[in-house]
C-alpha cells in the first residue's frame, strides 16, 4: 500500500492545530462584529488589535503600518495599484521582473492598458539579477519598483535589500511580494528595508483567505476597497477575525521554526544529488539563493502533468509549477524567462518541503519518481533510449 507524502508547501499548507484553536473563539462565542460599540464587539476589536501587534512584532513594523487583506493577491494588487495611482503625477513608469508571480504581472498589464509603461527586468539562467541591472532601468518619471522577494516555482532569492537601496537612491518606492519568502527565511521590514510587502497565510499554516500587506509610515498608497472605516480607513469589509489571529499564531509559529529548515535543505539536497542521476534531468534556478525546501526540476521527453498524475497514484504530492497555473497548458513564464525551451519547461516538476517532511518522504520520493520518469520516456515519440 502506497503511503502518502505532502511535498508541495509552496502551493499550500496545512492549517496548524494551534493555529486553528486560536480561530475557534471566533467562529463561536466571540462572533461580535469588530466596529460595534458594545463588548461583544470590543472583544473582536481587541482580538485584532493583539494580533496586528504581534504580526507587527514579528516583521519588525509598526502595528499601524500592518493592512490585513483577503489574500497575497488582494495585498499585491493593492500595492502595485495603490502607489499608481497616488503618484501618477509624478510619473508613470513602473518597473519589474519577468518572472514576478501572475498576481503581479497581470495586475501591470491592467496598468499598462491605463497608460503606464512597465519595464521587465530578465533574469539570469540561475534566476537572478543583479542591483546594477534595476539601476539602468531607472528614468526619471519611476514611480515604484516591484519585485518579489523568493520566486514561488524556482525558489530563487533575489537581493532585495540592495534591490531597494537602488530606488530608494532615487527617492522610488520598493514594494516586495514575499508571499513565499516569510515563514521560510528571516524577514525584517527594516532591515530590508521595503515601502511595501505582502504575505499570505495559507503558505504558514494559516487558512487561504488572510494576508497582509505591510506599508511603511509615510508612503504613497491609494485605497484598493472603498467602503467602511475598517483598517483606519484604507480597506473597507467587515474584518475576518477568526482569520486574523489564526495568522498572528501562525507567523509565531513559521519563525520559531526557521532553525529546522537546515534540516529541510539537508533533505532538499539529497533530494537533488540522488534525481540529478536520472539522465537527461536539470535543476532549474540556483542552487545557492534558493529556499531551502524548494527543488524545480526538468525532466527531457515527458510531460509534467502526466508526472503528477503518477505521482498522484503513488500517493505523493507536488507540482508543475505554481498552482496558480495549472490550468494553463503554457509552459512556465518563469522557466522560460530562465532560458528553457518550451519542450523541456513542460517536463518541470516543483518539489516543496518543509519541517513537517521527513526522511523517509524523501526515501519514497527517491523510489518512486525513477521509475516513473523511465516508464513516460518509453511512451514517449522523442525519446529512443539514449543515456
Amino acid at each position: 500500500m502506497s503511503r502518502f507524502v505532502y511535498a508541495d508547501h509552496a502551493a499550500t499548507t496545512s492549517v496548524a492545530p494551534e493555529v486553528l484553536n486560536e480561530m475557534l473563539p471566533y467562529f463561536g462565542p466571540a462572533y461580535g462584529n469588530p466596529s460595534s460599540l458594545y463588548s461583544l464587539g470590543r472583544q473582536s476589536a481587541d482580538a485584532i488589535a493583539n494580533a496586528r501587534a504581534r504580526i507587527a512584532a514579528v516583521l519588525g513594523a509598526k502595528p499601524t503600518e500592518i493592512f490585513f487583506t483577503s489574500c497575497g493577491s488582494e495585498a499585491d494588487n493593492w500595492a502595485i495599484k495603490g502607489v499608481a495611482k497616488a503618484k501618477a503625477a509624478q510619473g508613470k513608469h513602473i518597473i519589474t521582473t519577468v518572472f514576478e508571480h501572475h498576481a503581479v504581472l497581470h495586475t501591470m498589464h491592467a496598468l499598462e492598458k491605463d497608460g503606464y509603461e512597465v519595464t521587465y527586468l530578465s533574469v539570469d539562467s540561475e534566476g537572478l539579477i543583479k542591483p546594477e541591472e534595476l539601476e539602468a532601468a531607472i528614468r526619471p518619471d519611476t514611480i515604484l519598483v516591484a519585485m518579489m522577494y523568493a520566486n514561488n516555482e524556482i525558489g530563487t532569492i533575489l537581493p532585495i535589500k540592495e534591490m531597494a537601496e537602488v530606488a530608494h537612491a532615487h527617492k522610488i518606492t520598493f514594494f516586495t511580494d514575499a508571499v513565499q519568502a516569510v515563514g521560510n527565511i528571516p524577514v525584517h521590514v527594516n532591515e530590508l528595508g521595503v515601502d511595501l510587502l505582502s504575505l499570505s497565510g495559507h503558505k504558514l499554516h494559516a487558512p487561504k483567505g488572510i494576508g497582509v500587506l505591510y506599508v511603511r509610515t509615510g508612503t504613497r498608497i491609494a485605497n484598493l476597497i472603498d467602503g467602511g472605516g475598517q483598517e483606519r480607513h484604507r480597506r473597507g469589509g467587515t474584518e475576518n477575525v477568526a482569520y486574523i489571529c489564526g495568522l498572528a499564531k501562525a507567523l509565531e509559529m513559521a519563525v520559531a521554526k526557521l532553525p529546522e529548515m537546515t534540516h529541510v535543505k539537508a533533505m532538499r539536497d539529497r533530494l537533488a544529488n540522488e534525481i540529478l542521476k536520472i539522465p537527461h534531468t536539470r535543476i532549474n534556478g540556483s542552487m545557492e539563493h534558493r529556499l531551502a525546501g524548494n527543488l524545480n526540476v526538468s525532466f527531457e521527453f515527458i510531460e509534467g502533468e502526466s508526472l503528477l498524475l503518477l505521482l498522484d497514484m503513488q500517493g505523493i504530492c507536488a507540482s508543475t509549477g505554481s498552482a496558480c497555473s495549472t490550468a494553463s497548458l503554457e509552459p512556465s513564464h518563469v522557466l522560460l524567462s530562465i532560458g528553457l525551451p518550451a519542450e523541456k519547461a513542460h517536463g518541470s516538476l516543483r518539489i516543496s518541503l518543509s519541517h513537517e517532511n521527513t526522511e523517509e518522504d524523501v526515501d519514497y520520493i527517491l523510489e518512486k519518481l525513477p521509475p516513473i520518469v523511465a516508464r513516460l520516456r518509453e511512451m514517449s515519440p522523442l525519446y529512443d533510449g539514449q543515456s
